[in-house]
């Protein structure tokens, strides 16, 4: 996580309205120039300033291709301010040009299960799985797949090694095309394995999908393990060698929350309903541990969520198990509906680092743009994310194999 400044405090004194007035006077001033995306997990007071709102890989592609309508109609985006989490900003800057700034409101909005992956640790995990299995006689390939959910680095050590990015929407479909060989085709009697990055639940989840045995045919590098000099990130030489998926040991902290015992108190409510009330039902995202996911009647993408409620019958009641400003987003667009949408669990299931990014900060950059409390009153772009050329060049083989399997919404389990 990167280090963020404070911002004076007199930003943290206006009152919700004056920011709100004050962020929309701003986004006049740019106009055209200025592009703003917000993630779903997004607080209200954030989104409502967004021009789009959506899940990370939508509004990167989102914002670049409005940056080329915009360049074709000669109003050009020269700065595009991301309401979500660092690598959600890194995202857009490598699938945008040169000449567009993306702007981080505040630099310490990371993501925790990105930052369980790091460039070092995965060329030393790929090193010692490939020594350890070369050493007992195993001869196939080895294709990495990681999560959009990662660094810059991370998809650019991927891309550089064969492999693709995925969704959590295309896994299955990404998952598939590795293990037919990914860049070249599959030859008769080669062993596949993939190295799964950095959600091992995810990793785990689609395995199984694809009719894995995740039992005994999945293991889990944890590269703090290897830094405590256990070799192989704990995992048995034979455990690698039975593998079929080697899962990195990340996770989501929010999804992390959700437990087989608030599915199995759902379903406990059930049997108690009156019989003119619709029995609660259970939509969980991937993130979630397999067990939840077995648990659930429903798993997929947040878009996969979201579109599941907005079909969902009036009448009906979810559960869902997902980040709180999105659940409470979506039980307050369709009360009126009739559709009852509530938490899987009681606890306060939010992305801590999402939350970093508020009104405050906002206007802090914007300000900067226009001018405004700053040296002479001259612009200046704070914040900037900016990835280095070799790293995007290679991250975007990753991201241009995944999106040549973008389709598919969800799992029913």
């Amino acid at each position: 996580m990167l280090w963020q400044p404070s911002i004076p405090d007199s930003y943290h004194t206006l009152s919700e309205a004056e920011l709100t007035a004050r962020i929309e006077d701003r986004r006049k001033q740019l106009a055209e120039s200025l592009l703003i995306l917000g993630h779903h997990y997004q607080m209200d007071s954030v989104v409502q300033h967004a021009d789009f709102m959506g899940d990370s890989l939508k509004l990167a592609q989102l914002a670049a291709s409005v940056v080329e309508d915009r360049a074709k109609a000669n109003t050009p985006v020269s700065h595009i301010v991301f309401c979500g989490v660092h690598f959600m900003a890194e995202t857009a800057d490598i699938l945008t040009p040169d000449s567009v700034e993306v702007i981080l409101p505040d630099l310490s909005a990371g993501c925790s299960m990105a930052d369980m992956a790091d460039y070092e640790q995965t060329v030393e995990a790929w090193e010692l799985i490939h020594e350890s299995l070369n050493q007992q006689g195993w001869n196939g390939r080895i294709i990495p797949i990681t999560y959009v959910n990662s660094t810059a680095a991370i998809k650019a050590f991927v891309g550089d090694h064969g492999g693709a990015c995925c969704t959590s929407s295309n896994a299955g479909q990404v998952f598939e095309w590795a293990m037919n060989g990914g860049t070249e085709p599959r030859k008769d009697g080669e062993d596949i394995k993939v190295l799964f990055l950095p959600d091992q639940h995810l990793g785990r989840n689609t395995s199984a999908a694809f009719g894995i045995d995740v039992v005994n045919h999945t293991c889990v590098y944890d590269p703090k393990k290897t830094e405590r000099g256990e070799p192989l990130g704990g995992a048995s030489a034979q455990e690698l060698y039975d593998a079929v998926t080697v899962l990195w040991a990340g996770h989501c902290s929010v999804h992390k929350l959700f437990a087989p015992e608030h599915c199995a108190q759902i379903r406990e409510d059930n049997k108690n309903l009156d019989p003119s009330v619709e029995p609660m039902q259970i939509l969980v995202h991937p993130e979630c541990c397999k067990e939840v996911v077995d648990l659930a009647d429903l798993a997929g993408s947040t878009e996969f969520i979201i579109n599941t409620i907005k079909d969902a019958a009036p009448g009906t009641r979810w559960a869902i198990g997902t980040e709180v400003h999105l659940v409470n987003r979506l039980a307050n667009e369709h009360k009126e509906r009739g559709v009852e949408v509530t938490m899987l669990s009681d606890c306060q299931c939010l992305c801590t680092t999402m939350y970093r990014i508020n009104q405050p900060h906002l206007l802090w950059v914007l300000d900067g743009l226009c001018g405004v409390n700053t040296k002479d009153n001259k612009p200046i772009a704070r914040n900037v994310v900016s990835v280095h050329p070799e790293a995007q060049r290679l991250a975007i083989l990753a991201l241009d194999r995944m999106l040549a399997h973008t389709g598919g919404g969800a799992v029913k389990v």
